[in-house]
């Protein structure tokens, strides 16, 4: 059938990325992740629309300036996702799913606890942040923080779901889950924006309301439907020396989200410095830029799949030339992007407002802002190599590198001479600079686990031949 791929066992998919032809398997595995990341640029930018029009220039300031708190809050949930994509994909790759489907188990309850307990926090970061920024929008970003911590439970399940299946070389589940997001926030912007008319409430009662509804979806998926990858919480109980393991593997990528989006926090308090105009022009050409960065970022998910059940296998040559194909593919669709969308980019700019001084501003960040992808790109797909490897120790480094010591730097020693341009050119240098820097490590990299330092976690390696009922090429069964 056409679309037998869609039903292939966890079995079938590891058969396919450790024997089939790395190209045709990354690109296979990549279509649906690009397609989810083509849905996860449409989000903020149908955001940004909705927001820009019927919520007005403050509001959208005030999100633009709270994102990056959120995210910060969320580094614990990004730390699970990138551990269950790195310990899951390494067992699966040794064939180990009984031991898989337990691991996974604990990732589930530990990041509802975890999320639940960071929603008050939010709460009080909200008071804190607000008494300490631009009056004109200090009300707004309280509002907007304060009530966003109903959400904050059911993003941190999100995260980790992705990982589960990303890890079982599934990408097209995140990718359903993504496209169901889409329509619900679409269709819940529309009622309490335009028809309920709520303003800053109404875009985070559509947000809990979206949110809400795809994690129930999720729980079936994960816990009710009937199959092989159904996680059972009946006598469960906590794994410590598990949990240990995922926060050893995970805690790397939690620091690398949070210092990232702390980096982001500086980079916009030095912005709305210059007022909401400017913040607001920010926030529009970040939402159009978004699919840019997304697109030729998404490869990264599909070389961690392939290179965490490679070295899990034993293969480290594969998983070397998987990082080096994903990484051509990678800037290669930076490429077309870029020359999609810089020539639409004052059409782009006017959907979201009329305001010529607005206008202006974000036209200049965008055209900065796009030619950066192709370095931005790269450097991510060396990002999930290295945690498809377990080393998410080098991601953090990376990351920190990437936006502190290069991008927030670079902002602080040119801003007397660019303004505020200074952010969007330290995008730009940041970028390629990370790229060079990211290659060199690589190639000085040992490709062998950083998890179980080339040790099996169980004590039976699965034999890696391909099953007798496995599928043999993309899109056959």
């Amino acid at each position: 059938m056409r679309f037998a791929f869609l039903h292939q066992s966890t079995e079938q998919r590891r058969d396919l990325i450790l024997n089939g032809s790395i190209l045709k398997t990354l690109v296979f595995l990549s279509i649906p992740t690009l397609m989810l990341g083509g849905v996860q640029s449409l989000m903020p930018l149908l955001d940004g629309l909705f927001i820009n029009n019927l919520a007005g220039s403050i509001a959208a300031s005030a999100i633009t300036y709270s994102n990056p708190i959120i995210n910060m809050m969320s580094a614990l949930a990004m730390g699970l996702s990138v551990a269950a994509m790195a310990i899951l994909g390494q067992l699966n790759g040794r064939g180990d799913y009984a031991t898989t489907k337990g691991r996974a188990a604990q990732i589930v309850v530990v990041g509802s606890i975890l999320g639940l307990a960071s929603a008050p926090f939010l709460v009080g970061v909200a008071a804190l942040v607000s008494d300490a920024i631009n009056p004109e929008i200090a009300h707004e970003v309280f509002v907007y923080l304060s009530l966003y911590a109903l959400v904050l439970p059911f993003s941190f399940l999100e995260s980790i779901y992705n990982g589960i299946m990303s890890a079982n070389g599934k990408p097209e589940a995140p990718f359903v889950r993504m496209v169901l997001m889409l329509v619900l926030k679409v269709l819940f912007n529309f009622l309490f924006l335009a028809v309920l008319k709520m303003g800053l409430v109404g875009c985070v009662l559509a947000s809990l309301a979206a949110n809400a509804l795809v994690t129930l979806w999720m729980f079936y998926e994960l816990f009710a439907k009937p199959g092989e990858d159904r996680l059972d919480l009946k006598g469960f109980r906590f794994d410590w020396p598990v949990i240990k393991e995922l926060a050893r593997v995970g805690l790397p990528a939690m620091l690398n989200s949070f210092f990232l989006n702390l980096g982001f926090f500086l980079i916009n308090t030095e912005t709305q410095r210059y007022g909401a105009v400017v913040l607001t022009a920010q926030g529009i050409a970040g939402a159009i830029t978004n699919a840019c960065f997304i697109l030729p970022g998404c490869l990264s998910s599909s070389v961690t799949m392939m290179v965490s059940m490679h070295i899990g296998a034993g293969r480290p040559d594969k998983a070397r030339l998987s990082t080096l194909i994903g990484c051509a593919l990678s800037a290669a669709t930076a490429v077309i992007v870029i020359a999609i969308v810089v020539p639409l980019s004052t059409s782009l700019t006017l959907l979201f407002t009329r305001d010529a001084q607005i206008v202006d501003i974000a036209y200049k960040a965008l055209h900065i802002y796009t030619y950066s992808v192709v370095g931005f790109g790269v450097c991510m797909t060396i990002q999930g190599a290295f945690i498809g490897l377990g080393r998410t120790k080098v991601p953090l480094i990376l990351g920190i590198l990437r936006i502190w010591l290069l991008r927030y730097l670079f902002i602080l020693a040119t801003e007397a001479r660019l303004s505020f341009y200074a952010v969007f050119w330290g995008n730009l240098f940041s970028n390629y600079a990370a790229a060079v820097i990211a290659l060199v490590i690589i190639g000085r990299t040992k490709w062998v686990s950083g998890i179980w330092k080339g040790e099996s976690p169980v004590l039976p390696v699965a034999d890696v031949s391909p099953p007798a009922e496995a599928s043999g090429a993309p899109g056959t069964a």
